[in-house]
């Protein structure tokens, strides 16, 4: 997994590549951690990542709480196979995708 990481203001843009899975989901939660404090906006660019495991989506729900509280979250570019992981979890329900 690599995590390019854009700030605009308060605005926080990170396209992942990859997987978010059980080994990588730890470093993501720790990029969630650093980059959301002080953001009220953050965009998850889906992109270039491959795969998303349950643990990726436990990070995911966990910026999306987080983000609740202090603005607004959105996915992005989310490839089908992924589409269908957040529809078969409720996750469509939860998020905003664009």
């Amino acid at each position: 997994m690599n995590i390019k990481i854009k700030r605009e203001d308060k605005k926080v843009t990170l396209s992942i590549s990859g997987s978010i899975d059980t080994n990588t989901a730890p470093e993501f939660i720790e990029c969630l951690k650093e980059q959301m404090p002080g953001s009220t906006e953050l965009l998850l660019d889906l992109k270039e990542t491959e795969y998303i495991s349950s643990a990726g989506l436990r990070a995911i729900l966990f910026a999306q709480k987080t983000m609740d509280s202090q603005g607004s979250m959105t996915v992005a570019n989310v490839n089908s196979d992924i589409m269908d992981t957040f529809e078969l979890t409720g996750f469509t329900e939860i998020l905003k995708i664009i």
